[in-house]
């Protein structure tokens, strides 16, 4: 190839990338009807369309784009509305996901931008009204999380009807739903408890929650129903889960190495943020299962403390990496790496399919920090 010659994009990029052009476009349609809708109630409460809509703008699309070929995967064509439409669905429940997460966890930023609730709470100070503003942000976002979520059930029963598959794909949607709550809910307990409950299955805890907050609606589920709405039949969505699953695992465990030791250049969250959090992961417990009892009271002295300095915080990283912990973890990514990716190759897929789900896979679990 002759020097400075422009890489042809490959096919899976061109068939990617029109994906995400017609999702964008029909994202851009739902939110504009929502805005007549709410414009109808009062205008003052667009800004909860508003926040959504700026939420959902941009990111790499890993849930739609995994619905999109598990579709494709099996037989769908390219170019149907309902998978598109599909997709806008799993966007708005992850971004109801994300605005609620932020308001638990206390998160000032997501995606590099204040969060939700922190947007809320600066319109609050700079309108100059009264009562608490942080109040104000906080209970903001719940509503427009609510909302987050009733239109992606509204997007999602809009879908149009595929024989065979429309049924199954409600079942996998609403499971995901449900399991994805239960993770947060188990979350939260296992921040609050901290070490006061039995330490001896604290790992196993830390990847229940890993598997059903995170693993499964990130990649089994999208991958699912997207095969289920393309009539799938049962065969196939078990090998989709048999690689998406480990897939789903490894991405969150890469997750929590990056909340720990991520770039915030490259996370758009401060360095460190999930120890200010408190955030109970499988790298925490792998590390208070393994270092010495001084190292263990200074780990759970300092997590989810959010007046952590960053000096503070590089002695916590220090005693996680004195315990191995870190280690442990990379070597559970890269089991689970190995399973998806022997999954894949036993998938009865064109090459197409098999090289769209192979990049996804790369770009989940290979994230410089």
């Amino acid at each position: 190839m002759t020097a400075g010659t422009p890489l042809t994009p490959s096919a899976v990029q061109v068939e990617q990338d029109r994906f995400r052009q017609n999702l964008a476009t029909a994202s851009r349609e739902f939110f504009s009807t929502q805005r007549t809708v709410l414009g109808s109630i009062a205008q003052d409460s667009i800004g909860l369309v508003d926040a959504i809509e700026d939420l959902t703008t941009g990111g790499k699309k890993l849930r739609p784009l995994l619905c999109y070929w598990g579709w494709r995967g099996a037989g769908g064509a390219d170019d149907d509305a309902g998978i598109i439409t599909a997709g806008m669905a799993l966007e708005l429940f992850q971004a109801a996901a994300l605005i609620h997460d932020d308001i638990i966890d206390r998160s000032d930023f997501r995606r590099g931008a204040p969060s939700v609730h922190r947007r809320f709470e600066a319109r609050h100070i700079d309108g100059g009204w009264r009562l608490d503003p942080e109040r104000f942000g906080a209970a903001a976002a719940i509503l427009a999380g609510d909302l987050c979520l009733s239109l992606s059930e509204e997007a999602f029963a809009g879908i149009p009807g595929v024989p065979g598959g429309a049924g199954r794909a409600r079942s996998i949607f609403n499971l995901m739903r449900t399991e994805v709550m239960a993770g947060q809910y188990l979350d939260l307990l296992e921040e609050a408890v901290g070490p006061a409950r039995e330490a001896g299955d604290a790992v196993e805890r830390a990847l229940t929650i890993v598997r059903f907050k995170s693993a499964k609606y990130s990649t089994e589920h999208p991958l699912r129903i997207g095969g289920a709405l393309a009539g799938a039949p049962e065969s196939v969505l078990a090998g989709y889960s048999a690689f998406a699953l480990p897939l789903g695992e490894a991405f969150q465990l890469r997750d929590d190495l990056l909340g720990v030791y991520g770039d915030p250049e490259m996370t758009g969250k401060p360095a460190g943020d999930d120890l200010r959090e408190g955030k109970r992961t499988v790298l925490i417990a792998k590390a208070l299962q393994h270092c010495d009892p001084a190292d263990r009271a200074a780990l759970n002295t300092g997590l989810g403390r959010s007046g952590l300095t960053d000096a503070e915080v590089v002695t916590l990283r220090t005693i996680i990496d004195r315990s191995g912990a870190r280690d442990e973890v990379e070597a559970l990514i890269a089991e689970r790496a190995a399973a998806s990716s022997s999954a894949l190759d036993s998938l009865d897929l064109d090459p197409l399919c098999r090289e769209a789900l192979s990049s996804l896979a790369t770009a989940a679990i290979v994230r410089v920090s």
